[in-house]
């Protein structure tokens, strides 16, 4: 590596290379900043992958109250209304940066943006770029302005294996590449890489994408919340590929819907049909599969014949795979999609660990609650990134002190983790299941394997899944289907979490075999 690392030292040092990392890195300069990617940038980020675009109420008829209003209800109780607030409120500038940047995003003829609508949202608020490749526009801008800023030391194929923390503070980065081990000492240290879909065998995220970061602050002893919500797409593409390929939402706010092999639409009775929050249309398609049908998605009437013209990278798609949307139907079922809960930020990133920050969908900062409304991720990771930025500024470098040698752990491979958590904690979920699950993953998670990470993030969902006996927005139990009269957010530790696994490892041991 031709990079000087003791020149490093001192500087805050941001981990993922997606739009939360990318933006945070630019919101910084001109300090001088190290960036750290464990693969080329956009490669392994759900960024890239993002559809729908972004939700901003920039509409004549729109509103901040509005949009807050349906983030609210799609949150199912458990959003923070201040901090959601506080975020839409800023979306429509977000949004005017990124376009300062150079993201073309899609516009009518006088300029005005071209508005979509998406499940949930009572009004035409989603920004696009290039129809459905927004998260493509998004981080090639991104990125093109990340290498052209020369504060920003980008560090590609380099990944962070743990956090050196003392006394609750951080003190460094121990990381490792293709030339080996790295250690920079800093006392500022952002988390932006990305949601969990990786820890499950049917995810719309990049199999890179499986908890890494939210396994460093757990190790770092940083408090994760609401980390049992887990948002199941309901329309990624039936096939082979995987990860499976995402039909946006978009394209059911143009009209398209939900049929069944003998042409039923079966979502036509439920409030709000097909644009109903995805939580339900997702448990309505896995319903209706479990009880012996197939599952489409008709587009052959909306958009019909505009349908490769308004989805270019899903028509593709669809093409390679024999299917024309504008007149076969579109085999879909449910995904792992995004994971609601995560590191527990206050307004400006700061975890409960001193000197370490979270950003985008690796923060739980209380805009998605139970359930996230649709295209709020993007914007939430654009917003928060300035929020971030100016309360690292805030935060002078710390001394250079020689850091201790600490264990190199190894990288880590979700597989083995894969289908424990998709048998056990999936669209449906009852104690059965999850008590599976956590047998299962409390002792990879307590040993020294590739696994171990992965099965400690596993094993957490699985812990505040248990202890939460009731049914909201992307959390459902089948025995607690109805929801408390009051929302409490969830809060867990590493520490926390092994010992409930323990004691429930430990309490029933006779009743294993049977569940077993």
């Amino acid at each position: 590596m031709s990079t000087d690392i003791s020149d490093l030292n001192g500087r805050p040092v941001i981990i993922g290379g997606g739009a939360a990392g990318l933006m945070t890195a630019l919101q910084l300069a001109p300090e001088r900043v190290v960036l750290l990617s464990k693969s080329p940038l956009g490669a392994e980020a759900s960024s890239m992958w993002a559809q729908g675009g972004l939700a901003a109420p920039v509409g004549a008829d729109d509103s901040p109250a509005l949009h807050l209003a349906d983030t609210l209800a799609a949150g199912a109780g458990l959003c923070d209304a201040a901090a959601a607030s506080r975020i839409v409120h800023a979306a429509p500038a977000a949004v005017e940066q990124l376009a300062r940047l150079g993201v073309a995003f899609d516009r009518h003829a006088d300029g005005s943006w071209r508005l979509g609508l998406e499940a949930a949202h009572r009004r035409n608020r989603i920004v696009h770029a290039t129809g459905d490749g927004t998260g493509r526009e998004i981080m090639r801008a991104l990125i093109a302005a990340v290498r052209q800023t020369p504060s920003i030391t980008l560090l590609e194929g380099v990944e962070a294996r743990r956090l050196i923390v003392e006394d609750n503070a951080v003190r460094g980065v121990l990381a490792a590449s293709a030339s080996g081990a790295l250690t920079i000492a800093t006392n500022r240290v952002v988390i932006a890489t990305g949601g969990i879909g990786g820890l499950y065998a049917d995810s719309t995220n990049p199999g890179g994408c499986f908890g890494q970061g939210l396994a460093l602050a757990a190790h770092a002893g940083a408090k994760l919340s609401d980390i049992e919500f887990v948002q199941f797409h309901p329309t990624a593409f039936d096939g082979p590929s995987r990860p499976m390929p995402l039909l946006t939402e978009a394209i059911r706010g143009d009209g398209a819907v939900l049929i069944d092999e003998t042409g039923q639409r079966f979502m036509a009775d439920q409030p709000g049909a097909e644009l109903a929050p995805r939580d339900i249309v997702a448990r309505a398609v896995w319903r209706h599969r479990a009880a012996g049908h197939r599952t489409f998605l008709d587009a052959r009437k909306h958009p019909g014949v505009d349908f490769a013209q308004r989805y270019p990278v899903i028509s593709a798609f669809c093409k390679m795979a024999g299917i024309d949307p504008s007149h076969d139907l579109i085999p879909i079922r449910p995904a792992v999609h995004y994971h609601m809960g995560g590191i527990a930020v206050d307004g400006f990133g700061r975890s409960t660990v001193q000197g370490l920050w979270a950003c985008g969908e690796a923060a739980r900062t209380g805009l998605h609650g139970a359930n996230r409304l649709a295209s709020n991720s993007l914007m939430e990771a654009i917003v928060c990134a300035r929020w971030v930025a100016e309360s690292i500024e805030s935060v002078s470098a710390g001394p250079r002190a020689m850091l201790r040698d600490d264990a190199m752990s190894q990288a880590s491979d979700p597989s083995a983790v894969r289908p424990i958590l998709t048998q056990g904690l999936g669209v449906l979920r009852d104690r059965d299941g999850i008590a599976r699950a956590i047998r299962s993953l409390y002792p990879l998670a307590c040993g020294h394997s590739v696994a171990s990470d992965a099965a400690l993030i596993g094993l957490m969902v699985a812990i505040a899944a248990i202890r939460r006996e009731e049914s909201r927005g992307g959390h459902f139990r089948s025995d607690f289907p109805h929801t408390a009269a009051s929302a409490v957010p969830s809060s867990l530790t590493r520490v926390d979490a092994l010992a409930a696994a323990r004691d429930i490892v430990e309490s029933t041991p006779f009743a294993w075999s049977a569940l077993s």
